[in-house]
């Protein structure tokens, strides 16, 4: 079992940059593939970034493409989000993600998790 806390959300104002954290406990903290999702208000949750075991592999989704960076470090038990740029439509809550199956690639569907944080919320004023 798995349990993940996020931490670093906040209120900014658009062009600027932020960097949330996601801390792992309780398992094989490399053998999970992790994830980065988000929900905007009267929006399903979606798919912003992944990164493999290793952190070899990284996926992000169209909307925030050259924009963001995920790493992790294996040693801390920790995956990071470094958003630049932002934009009011990159308000929400922002959640982090744990897969244990997945070996090399990078999950980025919701069903593919199996544990997730409790969020954090991210609000981009114009």
């Amino acid at each position: 079992q798995v349990q993940l806390v996020e931490s670093g959300g906040g209120l900014l104002q658009a062009g600027d940059s932020l960097r949330l954290s996601c801390a792992a406990s309780g398992g094989t903290f490399i053998t999970h593939a992790m994830g980065w999702f988000r929900q905007a208000p009267g929006k399903e949750r979606e798919f912003v970034s992944g990164i493999s075991r290793t952190g070899s592999t990284t996926y992000y989704g169209d909307s925030v493409k050259g924009r963001f960076t995920i790493s992790r470090d294996n040693a801390k038990h920790m995956v990071y989000l470094q958003m630049n740029s932002l934009k009011p439509e990159d308000t929400a809550v922002y959640y982090c993600a744990a897969d244990p199956h997945s070996a090399f690639s990078v999950p980025k569907r919701e069903s593919e998790y199996a544990y997730w944080g409790q969020g954090t919320q991210v609000t981009v004023s114009s």
